[in-house]
């Protein structure tokens, strides 16, 4: 099974992801990840990534490609795999088109995570983890049973990201809004598209995902 999780920030596509990938026994593909692997391993396209970064700049498209297209075909990815945070812009996904169809292959179903945007603000704004081994807890929706120690290991010790908070995470939203949110139009026109109600637990969004993609 060849899927992409769509969706803005904090709507929980990687949460999703791990359940899809003990679920199917795929892996999850993450552009960071690969291009940390491609670069790790010296690849050819992972040394002209590497090199660009070193510059300071920006990896271009066709980099970032050619990294998923290496992916893609190895051993693990046979039986299929989940795209997350790739494909970010139309162009991007014009070539993971073009880069399955000369595969002979194809993907089996877009899955949007659709969820209300002041919600989200509020989820991601309240997010914090365990400094120890990172279990994650909010403000309001999930707090740790005894107040400031870790349920999981006992930590006293906690952190935030510096980008959750309420103004990036608006800025977060735009970008994704300007460059991301056409790909919903996108896939639906090619009938891939399926969209889940993202706001409910993760149990309840985990059975709708489930449903949707039985009927494939």
């Amino acid at each position: 099974m060849r899927l992409i999780l769509l969706g803005p920030p904090g709507a929980g596509k990687g949460t999703q992801a791990q359940r899809l990938v003990e679920e199917h026994k795929i892996p999850q593909l993450s552009t960071g990840d690969m291009l940390r692997a491609a670069v790790a391993a010296g690849t050819e396209t992972g040394l002209r990534a590497k090199a660009i970064m070193d510059a300071g700049n920006l990896v271009s498209d066709d980099v970032v490609n050619a990294i998923v297209a290496d992916r893609i075909d190895e051993d693990d990815c046979a039986n299929g795999f989940i795209l997350d945070g790739y494909p970010r812009t139309l162009p991007q996904a014009d070539a993971v088109e073009a880069m399955l169809a000369e595969r002979g292959t194809a993907l089996d179903a877009v899955v949007e995570l659709r969820v209300d945007d002041d919600a989200m603000v509020e989820r991601v704004a309240g997010r914090y983890t365990c400094s120890n081994c990172g279990t994650g807890y909010h403000d309001t929706l999930n707090q740790p049973e005894t107040e400031g120690t870790c349920d999981k290991c006992g930590s006293t010790e906690f952190k935030r990201r510096p980008d959750d908070n309420a103004d990036a995470m608006r800025t977060r939203l735009q970008v994704y809004y300007k460059e991301t949110s056409p790909l919903i139009g996108y896939y639906y026109a090619k009938d891939k598209l399926r969209v889940v109600d993202g706001m409910g637990s993760i149990d309840g969004v985990s059975e709708e995902i489930r449903g949707v993609l039985s009927s494939i």
